[in-house]
This record gives C-alpha cells, sequence and structure tokens, in this order.
C-alpha cells in the first residue's frame, strides 16, 4: 500500500530537520546518495491527491481550478479550499509545454535609466507597476521588473511571452532590441506602425487643451507650463500642445524646464517659473511630478495667494491634493485604466491571435478643486 492510499490521498506530514542537527531516533539528517546534513524537499501535492482528499474525481477538481464546467459552488468551492489547504500548485512546466508560454510579461520604465529603480517613487508609475502586475496577475500572467536601459544581455535568456515599455525615451534601444528579438512590445503611441508593437496611450494634446480652456475661463491670461527635460513622446507632444494653444489664442508661450526628476529639481523650477520675468504669471501647470503640497509651498514663499492670484494645476496621481489647503486641481492620466486596457491587449495578442498592430486612447481625467477656480 502506498504512503498516499494510507493517508486517504495525502502525503504524511515530514518534519523538516536542522542541517548538521541530529534527526529523530539519534540519526543525522542525511539524505540518501547526497550530502550529509543536507534535508530534502517534500514532495509536490498533485491533482490526484487533491481529488482524493476532497472525495472528488480529477476531472472534477480540475474544472473546479480552472473555473470552467457545469458544478455546484459547494462542489467548486470544496475543491479550491482542499487545494489551498494541501498547498497544491498547477505544474508551472507542463502548463508552458502545453500553451507554448511562460506567462512571463516582462516590465521597464524607459525614463530615469540613470537611477533605474527610482521610478517607484513616482506616484504615477508606482499605480501604473502596481495595476499592470495586478490587472496580468488576474488573467495568469506574472511581471517581471526589468532595470531601465536594460541590456540585452540581462533579459534574453529570460522566457519572456511580452515586454511593457512604458514612456521609452528616444535613445533607449530596448524597443528595437525586443522586436529583434521578436517579443511583442506594449508601450505607448511612439511605437505605432511597428510589426510587434502595440500601443495604449493617453492624448497629451487633449490634456493640455482641457486645463489651458478651464485656467482661461477663469480669467487667466499668462499661464506658465513646467514640464521635465524628458525625451518621452508625452512630455514632446505637452510641449507642443502648449504652444500651440497660446498661438492659438494669442497669448505669451512661457515654459520652464526642470533638469532632473524628483521633488527638489521640480520645485526649484516652479520657482524659476513664478519669479521670471517682468509680469507674474497667473496660471501654472506642472506637468513634471512633484508633490502639490510642495508646489503649493513655494507659490505662497513667492508671495502668491492661492486661487486669488494663481490658478494652480498639476498632473498628479499623489491623493494628498485632496488634502491641501486649498485642495490642488489635479490632471490624472489613469494610470489604472492604462493599465487595463494594456493588459486586455497584450491577451488578445497572445492568446487570440490578434495580428494587427495598432492601439488605443485612454481619456484623462481632469479633477477641478478651489486651487483654479476663481473665489466667488
Amino acid at each position: 500500500m502506498t504512503e498516499a492510499s494510507e493517508h486517504g490521498g495525502a502525503a504524511p506530514e515530514r518534519h523538516a530537520t536542522t542541517p548538521g542537527r541530529d534527526a529523530p531516533g539519534g540519526r543525522r539528517n542525511e539524505a540518501r546518495g547526497g550530502t550529509r546534513g543536507t534535508a530534502q524537499p517534500a514532495p509536490r501535492v498533485r491533482l490526484v491527491d487533491v481529488a482524493r482528499e476532497a472525495g472528488l474525481s480529477k476531472t472534477t477538481v480540475s474544472a473546479a481550478l480552472n473555473g470552467t464546467g457545469r458544478l455546484s459552488p459547494q462542489i467548486r468551492e470544496k475543491a479550491r479550499e482542499t487545494a489551498r489547504r494541501m498547498g497544491y500548485r498547477p505544474n508551472a512546466t507542463a502548463r508552458q509545454l502545453r500553451a507554448g508560454r511562460a506567462r512571463l510579461i516582462g516590465y521597464v520604465v524607459g525614463e530615469l535609466a540613470d537611477t533605474p529603480w527610482t521610478f517607484l517613487e513616482s506616484p504615477y508609475f508606482a499605480r501604473l507597476t502596481g495595476a499592470t502586475a495586478a490587472t496580468a496577475l488576474a488573467r495568469g500572467y506574472a511581471v517581471v521588473l526589468l532595470p531601465a536601459g536594460s541590456l540585452q544581455s540581462e533579459w534574453a535568456a529570460l522566457p519572456l511571452d511580452a515586454v511593457v515599455v512604458a514612456d521609452p525615451v528616444a535613445d533607449d534601444r530596448i524597443v528595437e532590441d525586443l522586436l529583434a528579438a521578436r517579443i511583442p512590445v506594449f508601450s505607448d503611441r511612439s511605437v505605432e506602425g511597428r510589426e510587434g508593437a502595440h500601443w495604449v496611450d493617453v492624448d497629451a494634446a487633449d490634456a493640455v487643451g482641457q486645463v489651458l480652456d478651464h485656467v482661461h475661463a477663469q480669467g487667466a491670461r499668462r499661464p506658465v507650463l513646467v514640464v521635465p527635460d524628458s525625451t518621452t513622446r508625452f512630455h514632446r507632444e505637452v510641449d507642443a500642445a502648449h504652444r500651440a494653444w497660446c498661438a492659438a489664442h494669442g497669448l505669451p508661450q512661457l515654459t520652464v524646464r526642470a533638469a532632473e526628476p524628483g521633488n527638489g529639481p521640480v520645485i526649484q523650477a516652479v520657482e524659476t517659473a513664478l519669479g521670471a520675468g517682468p509680469e507674474r504669471p497667473d496660471a501654472l501647470l506642472v506637468v513634471a511630478e512633484a508633490s502639490p503640497p510642495l508646489v503649493l509651498d513655494a507659490a505662497r514663499r513667492h508671495g502668491y495667494d492661492v486661487p486669488g492670484d494663481l490658478f494652480l494645476v498639476c498632473v498628479s496621481e499623489d491623493e494628498t491634493a485632496v488634502h491641501t489647503d486649498p485642495p490642488v486641481t489635479t490632471l490624472s492620466l489613469r494610470p489604472d485604466a492604462v493599465a487595463e486596457a494594456g493588459i486586455a491587449h497584450l491577451v488578445a495578442v497572445l492568446e487570440q491571435g490578434l495580428q494587427e498592430t495598432g492601439g488605443s486612447l485612454v481619456p484623462v481625467r481632469l479633477d477641478v478643486r478651489a486651487s483654479s477656480v476663481r473665489p466667488g
């Protein structure tokens, strides 16, 4: 009789011993044919073990765990709970061989190549990364984080089914290298029209237009823009849209660039924007990511009353904007929606055989608060 049949389908519990210590019975824990003091791994729980323990057929348990078949909620829950309690995991190698995929998605942020992991300090990229990982996991894929500026040698040996490249910079070779390796790339609209590349983006021109139309309706005539000194498609389009809007409305084109990312350099650019020129600006659009409370403090240090003297809008996912005095108007690029649209497109390509390259635009959201509304 086998161990499994003696214990109702489940293997008996094995007690781990510390290498080098005496095992039960006074004998030292020594793996057969192996190195003295090396413990053997516990045997893997099989689907048939779960079926025996639950008193169900192997086919029923398989259907319950895969969400298929016509099963009652009670049977499905019984199978899932038994599998959870026993620690059952599907055989990933077998699944990979059947599907021809490893179900691994690479993820890289194109910006910040000099400090490749600092993007997680950004509320926008933190939200985008978390939403991408969560949405992918719900579809059965795991996300592998890659550093910005990744070299081919760093990812070539990984069995990646696809790679998400968020906001690639103009001189980043990773998109070229991935496409050359026949790995599908999911990115922004900068990859539009390229074989093997797909995109999800926001309409930068519409985003800028929404903000400037809003502050213009409140009476602003000297809006100033603070943008990063960046070569990403989004920031280049923001700059171009601002120039076009100002020219169409006969207003001066006031722009200041933040030399580096981070609160310090961006606040320094904000202070330059507020203190430059003989005439003070009456509206400030901060596209370079910075803490809204710090931007508000900088305006006050320069003698501005917000919103009495200056309308303030920040492109930000930072929730502190709601809790300032006054609350700061924010333009959200909706990273959660971008991630969901991107993963849905990725799954359609990998699992449904979608051949056409293309993409979609996700609408932005302008959350108007007191910082950009004329008092009274």
